[in-house]
């Protein structure tokens, strides 16, 4: 599998929080050939179910991967009139940092077809005093499409998306640069995931989720969860890479590995039976933490129904939630090899190790 052209492919579609179809169909193209049947359910969310195989009666048992296929974006907030041209006032959608917007190219999702359009504004000699050195704040950024008024509001609505546009590049050492690497490259592992398990005979049922509304509400977490009722499951999303002026605390060098989280979200039973895994495979991993809620998918999935004993792997990112995030490739590899051998080593006793293991825990305390 060329790992470049899958995350270039799943990078350049667009995907905005709370309108993912795109994305989805665009993911499902990709998982078609692993995949024994798919699901899309009421909220959007892509599932791609891959049973297991083993000697009969087989004692079925299920683990999900979710890993969020949204993207941070914005919103038209208002459609505004000079000259007789029309301009988008917008909003964001999801953890948009607002320094990064202006001279970015974008594309308006509008009501029958898409707009190619700038983010602009007045350049610094021509704004007041006050405002002159400052970052831009949205009332001074505006959306120009090259449209008349008229023909503005014959094609666009307030609600309507805009994504941004940012070809996904190569830069030296493997590593790559775009945007939406958070969260595509955890669904490109998880495509090399179901490529290697098809390579391999698994015992447990696999539910890979490509989930909405991450980047918003953890939607697609949740309703996954609650529907497929897993008896396991893991979480796929990006971290904070090490970098100029980044903190050494909680963030993780680029081409180190994946990291497998330690917190509240995290079953420790699933942590060690990674860490494990890795060793196995002599591959490079770090540990992260969190000591509330981790922001990711792994909150939804661990609440659902009664609780789902739940990992979570993070590929170290560079410049999240930019238009630049970068990632070395051979991270989002080994995340979705390490993902694939964990799966083809599950047994039917897993379960019953995982709470054993915490008894003895509880014992020793």
């Amino acid at each position: 599998m060329d790992t470049f052209k899958l995350i270039q492919t799943l990078t350049k579609t667009p995907g905005p929080s709370g309108n993912e179809q795109a994305i989805a169909n665009a993911v499902r193209e990709w998982w078609e050939p692993y995949a024994d049947r798919f699901i899309s359910d009421h909220v959007g969310n892509l599932m791609a179910i891959k049973e297991g195989r083993g000697d009969t009666p087989r004692r079925r048992r299920t683990i999900l991967l979710a890993a969020h296929m949204d993207e941070i974006a914005l919103m038209v907030h208002q459609i505004v009139e000079h000259n007789g041209n029309g301009f988008l006032r917008v909003t964001n959608v999801g953890g948009v940092d607002i320094r990064h917007l202006y001279g970015q190219l974008v594309m308006v999702h509008g009501q029958n077809k898409n707009f190619p359009g700038v983010i602009g504004s007045l350049p610094g000699a021509m704004l007041p005093p006050d405002k002159r050195n400052k970052p831009f704040g949205y009332e001074e950024l505006a959306v120009d499409v090259g449209l008349s008024l008229s023909e503005v509001k014959a094609e666009i609505s307030v609600g309507d998306f805009v994504s941004f546009r940012q070809p996904l590049r190569k830069l030296l050492n493997g590593r790559i640069a775009g945007k939406a690497l958070d969260n595509r490259a955890s669904v490109a592992a998880v495509t090399i995931c179901l490529e290697y398990l098809s390579q391999r005979k698994h015992s447990w049922d696999v539910v890979a989720v490509a989930t909405v509304q991450e980047e918003t509400r953890l939607l697609g977490a949740f309703t996954s969860a609650h529907s497929q009722e897993p008896d396991a499951a893991i979480a796929i999303d990006v971290t904070f890479g090490k970098g100029p002026g980044a903190s050494d605390t909680g963030t993780f060098e680029l081409g180190s590995g994946p990291s497998l989280d330690l917190g509240p979200n995290v079953h420790t039973g699933m942590y060690k039976a990674l860490k494990k895994t890795a060793e196995s495979l002599e591959m490079s991993v770090s540990t992260g933490t969190h000591s509330r809620a981790s922001g990711t998918d792994a909150f939804g999935v661990q609440v659902a129904r009664s609780g789902i004993p739940t990992g979570l792997i993070s590929i170290p990112l560079r410049y999240m939630h930019t238009m630049v995030e970068s990632v070395a490739l051979k991270d989002v590899e080994r995340c979705g090899r390490l993902m694939g051998e964990f799966i083809a080593q599950l047994d039917g006793d897993f379960l019953d190790d995982l709470a054993a293991g915490m008894m003895e825990e509880d014992s020793n305390q």
